[in-house]
């Protein structure tokens, strides 16, 4: 299981937001670059970056993700307000090593299929975001009439590579979370599935190590250093 540190990019700094609403900033951090690097001097294998400003339509962080791939050199996944191919193509052109497709890929289905077959199915991810056991779209703002099992399935079918599972309900609050969504969506598709939201504690990552996730997200608790990522690294290989 891997483990992925959050770099969510709002107004051109590293922020921490609760259950991802715009002013609830908890987090707030000048240098995205410099946060990134010093993630992977700490020894992460893989950044998470998100243009929280892209997925919420206030403008994107382009130039600060340009600036984050050219300072580090681990795998960077990246999501948040890719709305158009185009947008998609220009950050598989630019070095990002898999992006996350949410809004655009739950639209568009499509354009999932056509980028897999660009690009190869492993540099495609599809968010799906759980509140309340529907899946949401908009920068969280939008719900859908499906369950994330149900997308998921599809998603898989159209080519997607891995998905991206946030339980939307659990997001920055530091309280935990319910593993049974997880292992809902787990038992529907054969793709990779990392998870994110709520994870807050060591034994989290522990609780997590235990399913079949390839790999965990952590923000806040990272941040807030109720997670170490020294600890958190020896569960990569269990």
């Amino acid at each position: 299981m891997i483990i992925m540190p959050a770099v969510d990019i709002k107004n051109g700094k590293c922020v921490q937001l609760v259950q991802g609403k715009p002013g609830t900033e908890q987090i707030v951090l000048d240098n995205p670059a410099e946060v990134a690097l010093e993630w992977e001097a700490k020894g992460a294998n893989v950044l998470h970056v998100i243009d929280l400003g892209g997925a919420l339509e206030e403008g994107g962080n382009i130039q600060v993700v340009e600036e984050i791939l050219k300072k580090v050199s681990v795998p960077v996944q990246m999501g948040g307000g890719i709305r158009t191919m185009d947008d998609a193509t220009h950050l598989l052109n630019i070095g990002v090593d898999r992006i996350i497709l949410g809004t655009l890929a739950i639209k568009h289905p499509k354009t999932v299929e056509l980028l897999s077959h660009e690009f190869g199915s492993e540099r495609i991810m599809v968010a799906l975001d759980s509140k309340d056991s529907q899946v949401v779209v908009r920068g969280w703002m939008e719900k859908t009439d499906q369950t994330a099992p149900q997308l998921g399935k599809i998603m898989e079918n159209k080519g997607a590579g891995g998905i991206l599972f946030t339980n939307v309900d659990h997001e920055g609050l530091l309280g935990g979370f319910r593993v049974e969504p997880l292992l809902e969506l787990l038992e529907s598709v054969d793709i990779p599935v990392v998870y994110s939201g709520g994870v807050s504690t060591l034994e989290d990552v522990a609780t997590l190590s235990q399913t079949d996730a390839y790999g965990v997200v952590i923000g806040s608790a990272l941040y807030k250093g109720t997670i170490n990522l020294e600890d958190a690294l020896t569960y990569e290989n269990k």
